[in-house]
């Protein structure tokens, strides 16, 4: 164990103990009682994302320039009966007629190519129809070549297709701060989750890593959840860099899931019981949770953790090595419960899960895990021969 910092007792423990910093006003940390299972292995989502696309790509295609084909089919149509009517052709002439005249292919040219003795009418015609039919033809060529480049289309119909399966998923909500560390965090853990973020960037960003993201639609949170698939999810996580913000998401998805467990980050502590009433179940204040670390973490080289909760408080998961010297020792785990509760021990790098054993001992090189007061932590380190 390397040197630590001064023990927490006199009036260091007033500062950090039960008078001392603000507690956080949730109900306990925002664990997943009833965690959500993947429904579906993430290589497979991957695959099912490919497939998506390939089975969306010329739905969203045709869908994204039907206007134009209307058009285009429709001055085809024109075409052939301006062909048919003025210059006599037959049905499949005067169609090939008009193809060649729209294309500029130039395979038919009216009236011989005497366009002094052209009939008015007919020249009119065809001059109105060359120049809508060449502005279609310029917008379908645009929507087309944007589509498959880029792709947006058909990769946002496969996102929305994907994330209609999910069911028990989390929605987070925000992912400038601290929703990118709740997502990623998520991610590890193999639970499913939807990202919303307002960033154009960002959104394309995490759809180009085929993540499963939504770009929120401003003051249309309704909307937004229910692109996210908020009928099906589990959890709700908003960490928006704006208290307001966070309020308008918690009011949106507590009146289309009045069951949905909502976890809320608040920055300005004032505005806790108002998360509440909007319908929060776990509301953190930011600045609470941070300035408690780093407070504990100034006194201790050995913090692992830190538990907020109305009902324990505050408290401090630490960790520490039994050395040759200590008292400890020998000792069973129930007569260390007057200090501090033990979650653990790892011996020989692996971890004792029973530790309810009551033939278990202390032994040298143990390393314990222990949960509680933070000065009650030091004085069981103290016994441990740690200091």
């Amino acid at each position: 164990m390397g040197p630590r910092g001064p023990p927490l007792g006199g009036s260091t423990r007033k500062a950090y103990g039960e008078a001392g910093l603000p507690r956080a006003t949730s109900a306990d940390l925002p664990v997943f009682t009833h965690a959500p299972k993947r429904r579906f292995k993430r290589p497979s989502r991957a695959i099912g994302f490919l497939l998506y696309q390939a089975v969306y790509a010329p739905l969203v295609l045709v869908r994204s320039i039907y206007r134009q084909l209307i058009v285009l089919t429709a001055m085809f149509v024109t075409g052939a009966w301006i062909f048919s009517y003025y210059d006599g052709l037959a049905p499949l002439a005067a169609v090939l007629a008009s193809v060649s005249t729209i294309t500029t292919i130039g395979l038919y040219v009216p009236n011989h190519g005497d366009f002094a003795t052209l009939n008015h009418t007919e020249a009119a015609l065809l001059i109105v129809l060359i120049i809508v039919s060449v502005g279609a033809a310029a917008s379908l060529l645009q929507g087309t070549v944007s589509s498959v480049v880029n792709g947006d289309l058909a990769r946002g119909a496969a996102e929305r297709s994907l994330i209609k399966r999910l069911k028990g998923h989390v929605i987070v909500v925000g992912y400038a701060h601290l929703g990118r560390y709740v997502s990623d965090k998520l991610g590890e853990l193999g639970l499913d989750c939807v990202v919303v973020t307002r960033d154009p960037a960002i959104y394309e960003s995490l759809a180009k890593k085929k993540a499963l993201v939504v770009l929120e639609q401003e003051n249309r949170p309704i909307v937004t959840l229910k692109e996210a698939g908020i009928d099906a999810a589990a959890t709700l996580i908003t960490a928006h860099e704006k208290d307001q913000d966070n309020m308008l998401i918690i009011l949106g998805a507590r009146r289309l899931r009045p069951d949905v467990r909502i976890l809320s980050v608040v920055h300005d502590e004032q505005l806790v019981d108002t998360a509440k009433n909007a319908g929060a179940d776990v509301v953190i204040p930011s600045a609470v949770s941070v300035g408690h670390l780093l407070a504990l973490s100034a006194t201790t080289r050995d913090l692992v953790g830190i538990v907020f909760s109305e009902r324990v408080g505050t408290r401090e998961i630490a960790q520490f090595t039994v050395f040759k010297t200590s008292k400890l020792i020998g000792q069973r785990l129930q007569e260390l419960t007057k200090l501090a509760h033990v979650i653990g021990i790892v011996r020989k790098d692996e971890l004792i899960r029973d530790i309810f054993d009551p033939a278990l001992r202390i032994q040298q090189e143990d390393t314990l895990l222990v949960f509680g007061d933070p000065a009650q932590l030091y004085e069981l380190e103290r016994a441990a021969g740690a200091v």
